[in-house]
């Protein structure tokens, strides 16, 4: 059995459809909202390397290592923000931060 470009597509529209449910039915908890969020980068960088191999051009995943790049930023700043609230106000629920809105 081969694989195909749409065996690619579908894997990465259920990621992409996992993280979004992640998102709507986990609003409370900050570390699963972060880890949704770059479960939906992993999603777009899988279409992206899919559609590079098929159409045999390199920029997608040339364009995939700076979305890495990015994610991986995201993620060590997230962390540090989310160590530092924890830090104040000794909670990671969400809805217990919206005292931070100025």
């Amino acid at each position: 059995m081969t694989l195909t470009l749409g065996h690619f597509l579908s894997l990465g529209a259920m990621l992409f459809a996992l993280s979004v449910i992640g998102i709507y039915l986990n609003r409370k908890n900050l570390i699963v909202l972060l880890m949704a969020i770059e479960l939906m980068l992993l999603a777009v960088n899988t279409n992206f390397v899919a559609f590079s191999h098929y159409l045999g051009d390199l920029n997608g995943q040339i364009f995939v290592f700076f979305i890495l790049t990015v994610a991986a930023a995201e993620s060590a700043i997230g962390l540090a923000i989310l160590v530092v609230l924890f830090r104040n106000r000794s909670t990671i629920n969400v809805d217990e931060l919206n005292s931070l809105k100025g």
